[in-house]
């Protein structure tokens, strides 16, 4: 297991980073793929499966539904099979400790019939809507209800494809819709759908079950539903585009080389536009990504000679889980610049405890903050609010002067694995405190 018992990390700052730093399959990727092992009753075999919180949440709610796992973590292998499942055993305690639970919805509803789940947990970083998600299911020919803080969706004669048009471009109730409509009887196109990494390796995954599914990566994906439960097959999950991002943005802040191999040029642009606005220089040898040493990060004005804005969209845009990570990143950058996160509204209160470690920033309103720099960051003590904003606390701490404490540091270890010992061998200097 990745986590360690400790809450808190005691972070020694100003050392530069210097090495390889192999990334993990995505914990985006991952959650919807565990979750569509319930479309087969054959085994399903995943390679690059993150050791993280969040995955092993996952895995023990398919355990408690029935499902036979064997597990390697240490080789990062897991492979499920559901020769029969029981929905009554869902584990609701379980399912409300992480935002991944939703993605039981559609596989569940296809396969028996009906579920009963309570509202999922996750990250507090502002209003994260459900009714895309039973918007999907009622196209299908499910029927939502509500009782007692729970969700009830039934669908006893089976779901039937349809055209689906989504409200917004949900992640998850784009994966919900694929995974439910793959299984369908007739053929179902959604439109608007969402176009991530994350979704187009499900899409991957399904294809070698026997789904039929076109159009993933783009914003309208038709899926021929086979009527019936899938094949089993073996998958590698895809890299981590948001811990890459996050490495980027950490070994750019702290001045040494790093190389991160394996790296394909497609899920990682993005983050290199947004992030090269703030001076951030990288370039491929061959599949190696490298982050050149002594960096020196000047933020790039727009052509007018205004401020640049970095604001995150739907992929292909800029994610917005680095907007934290590019936050750090303007702080240490000469020059001012804005950073525009459209989509949560909580998200960008943890720039307090920057402005604690020194950072010359304003909170504009709940969405935009401008950052002036570059800033010497001095270490303090600090708590993290979510995962994205605790790697961009650890960033921070790792680039300042003097020491500082992280708290509440399970969030971090929910998307990252094993990131003290993976940093420590770079040259960090993070000691994990006693409880």
């Amino acid at each position: 297991m990745t986590s360690s018992s400790s809450s808190s990390w005691l972070v020694k700052g100003g050392n530069a980073l210097t090495g390889t730093l192999v990334p993990s399959g995505s914990k985006n990727a991952a959650l919807p793929i565990l979750a569509a092992t319930l479309l087969t009753d054959q085994p399903v075999t995943l390679h690059e499966c993150p050791d993280i919180r969040d995955v092993r949440a996952m895995v023990d709610l398919l355990k408690n539904l029935g499902a036979d796992v064997k597990e390697n973590f240490d080789s990062h292998t897991v492979t499920i099979a559901f020769s029969s499942l029981n929905p009554e055993n869902l584990n609701e305690r379980l399912s409300r400790t992480i935002r991944a639970s939703i993605l039981l919805a559609g596989p569940m509803v296809a396969r028996s019939g009906y579920i009963e789940l309570p509202p999922p947990g996750g990250d507090i970083i502002g209003r994260r809507r459900l009714d895309t998600h039973f918007l999907v299911l009622e196209m299908l020919g499910a029927k939502v209800s509500f009782k007692d803080r729970m969700i009830r969706v039934d669908a006893p004669s089976g779901l039937k494809g349809a055209e689906i048009h989504l409200d917004e471009p949900s992640v998850t109730a784009t994966e919900n819709a694929i995974m439910a409509a793959a299984v369908a009887t007739g053929t179902s196109i959604i439109y608007n759908a969402a176009c991530e990494p994350n979704v187009q390796d499900l899409a991957v995954l399904l294809r070698s079950m026997g789904a039929d599914i076109q159009g993933e990566g783009t914003n309208r994906i038709t899926i021929h539903g086979k009527g019936g439960l899938l094949s089993g097959t073996t998958h590698t999950i895809c890299p981590d585009h948001i811990e890459i991002g996050s490495f980027i943005g950490l070994a750019a802040c702290c001045g040494g080389r790093v190389e991160i191999p394996g790296v394909p040029g497609n899920i990682i642009r993005p983050t290199l536009i947004g992030l090269g606005k703030l001076g951030v220089e990288v370039h491929f040898e061959e599949d190696v990504l490298v982050i050149p040493a002594n960096q020196s990060l000047n933020v790039r004005p727009d052509r007018s000679g205004d401020i640049p804005v970095i604001y995150d969209s739907p992929w292909p845009g800029f994610s917005p889980d680095l907007t934290s990570t590019a936050v750090v990143v303007a702080t240490q950058a000469t020059g001012t610049s804005l950073i525009f996160e459209k989509m949560f509204e909580s998200r960008m209160f943890f720039v307090d405890k920057l402005a604690a470690m020194g950072a010359a920033l304003i909170l504009c309103d709940p969405h935009r903050v401008v950052v002036s720099g570059p800033s010497k960051l001095v270490g303090t003590e600090v708590s993290s609010p979510d995962i994205r904003a605790g790697m961009a606390l650890l960033t921070a701490a790792l680039c300042a002067d003097g020491e500082s404490i992280i708290r509440n540091v399970h969030q971090i270890e929910r998307g990252y694995e094993n990131i003290v010992q993976r940093l420590n061998a770079l040259g960090a200097d993070i000691t994990p405190l006693n409880s």
